[in-house]
């Protein structure tokens, strides 16, 4: 298995999309209008010796075109309740929103 082999199989990380996760990935695609973009998605290199360092993108501002983009989100579960969801989406977003 080469570290080409493992990023297709890895990424999305499963604390990303939720389980199943192919199933998970797939309802994603259906309800949400519009790509992720870089958030959520992964960040490395994979060197010429094989030797790999790769990490999710979560907590990350991304930029262009006059505009700037700083997503957050969290996993839902039984336990969840709005008010803490949404509670918790704004905490996400407040250090981001403090370096900008």
């Amino acid at each position: 298995c080469s570290p080409l082999d493992l990023l297709r199989y890895a990424f999305p990380g499963g604390s990303i999309t939720g389980a199943p996760k192919v199933r998970a990935m797939e309802i994603i695609a259906e309800l949400e209008p519009t790509a992720r973009g870089a958030y959520c998605g992964s960040l490395g290199y994979v060197g010429f010796d094989g030797s790999t360092d790769l990490s999710i993108l979560i907590r990350t501002i991304t930029a262009g075109g006059g505009w700037r983009q700083l997503p957050v989100g969290g996993g839902i579960v039984a336990q969840s309740t709005p008010e803490n969801e949404y509670d918790e989406t704004w905490h996400k977003a407040e250090g981001m929103l403090q370096a900008l």
